[in-house]
C-alpha cells in the first residue's frame, strides 16, 4: 500500500511534527505528505473553494480518497484497518487522506471521497489530525499483522 496525506498548511518543526514523524517511520509503507497553501487573503468561502482546488489538483489519480471531516463516518480502529485491507485486497493500492484548512473541506472533496471519515465528534486542530491519522495508520498495520500494539 502507498498512502498520501494531502493537507492545507505547513507542519513546522516542533512536538507535533516530531510525533507525526515517529509514527510515520514505523509504517511499513510509504506515507507521502503534500502540503498546499493559498497565500492570498481571501474571503472565507473563496479561500475554502481555492484550497479545495489545490487539494483536488494534488490527488493521486488512482487513489481511494478519504476526506477527514468531523461530520464523517466514525470507525473504530479495527473497522478502519478492515476498510484499508479491503481496498488493498481489491487492487486499490493507493489511498489519499485529505485534511482541509481552518474553513473546512470544500464540498467537492467530500463528494469525490470514497470515505468521509471522522476522528470523533469533536473538532481537532488540523496539525494534530496529522498525528492522529499517522497513529491510526500504524495501528491499522498492527491490527492487520496481529501485532500486540492494538489490544481489543
Amino acid at each position: 500500500m502507498r498512502a498520501t496525506l494531502l493537507a492545507v498548511g505547513r507542519l513546522k518543526a516542533g512536538p507535533m511534527r516530531d510525533l507525526f514523524e515517529a509514527f510515520r517511520r514505523r509504517l511499513s509503507f510509504p506515507l507521502t505528505v503534500k502540503e498546499v497553501e493559498e497565500k492570498r487573503p481571501l474571503p472565507a468561502a473563496e479561500l475554502k473553494r481555492r484550497e479545495g482546488e489545490l487539494l483536488i489538483a494534488a490527488l493521486p489519480a488512482a487513489a481511494k480518497v478519504v476526506a477527514l471531516d468531523e461530520r464523517g463516518k466514525a470507525l473504530n480502529s479495527a473497522e478502519f484497518a478492515a476498510r484499508l485491507a479491503e481496498w488493498v485486497d481489491s487492487g486499490h493500492n493507493e489511498v489519499a487522506f485529505v485534511i482541509g484548512g481552518a474553513e473546512g473541506l470544500h464540498g467537492e472533496i467530500r463528494r469525490r471521497a470514497d470515505l468521509v471519515l471522522a476522528l470523533g465528534a469533536m473538532t481537532w486542530p488540523h496539525l494534530l489530525v496529522r498525528v492522529l491519522l499517522a497513529e491510526q495508520l500504524f495501528r491499522a498495520q498492527s491490527i492487520q499483522r496481529g501485532h500486540p500494539y492494538h489490544r481489543d
